[in-house]
């Protein structure tokens, strides 16, 4: 589940706050817990309670999924040893796209995989094949004269 706590921190931190709700941070946390601890599904004529993550189709799964994900990596780019650190990293939901030393690939993604106590996030990799690298639904393609990825739709 995400760091409830890692969140009270935040919001206690943001100055707007109280120009965004009535609501205190401990009234925040409190329904958050709520919705987060008190998910039921029906599958084959069973009602089951979820005892860990959010609920797919809910309205708050991808705020919180976003929030633990925004956690993650912090905790990741500042913990990372040098010589592992990416000289790039970008993040779309839980699509990453960094530059690494190839000699690094492995032991940053062990590294990585280590990081989130609950073992529920698992990195993976997919080096450059022939100049193109996957990310969502697009190639980037290395370019020789250029430092900067390439888009290709």
């Amino acid at each position: 589940m995400i760091k409830l706590n890692t969140n009270t921190e935040r919001l206690e931190r943001d100055k707007s706050w109280s120009h965004k709700t009535l609501l205190d941070v401990d009234d925040v946390m409190e329904l958050s817990e709520f919705i987060l601890t008190t998910t039921y599904f029906y599958f084959r004529g069973q009602i089951y309670i979820q005892k860990f993550g959010t609920t797919m189709g809910s309205p708050v799964s991808p705020l919180v999924a976003n929030l633990f994900m925004e956690y993650l990596e912090q905790k990741l780019l500042d913990t990372a040893p040098m010589e592992l650190k990416p000289r790039l990293w970008k993040r779309y939901v839980d699509d990453i796209f960094e530059v690494v030393k190839k000699s690094s690939v492995e032991g940053l993604t062990e590294f990585l995989n280590n990081v989130d106590d609950s073992g529920s996030i698992k990195f993976t990799y997919e080096m450059e094949l022939n100049g193109k690298l996957p990310f969502l639904v697009n190639y980037c393609k290395n370019t020789i004269t250029s430092t900067q990825p390439t888009f290709i739709p």
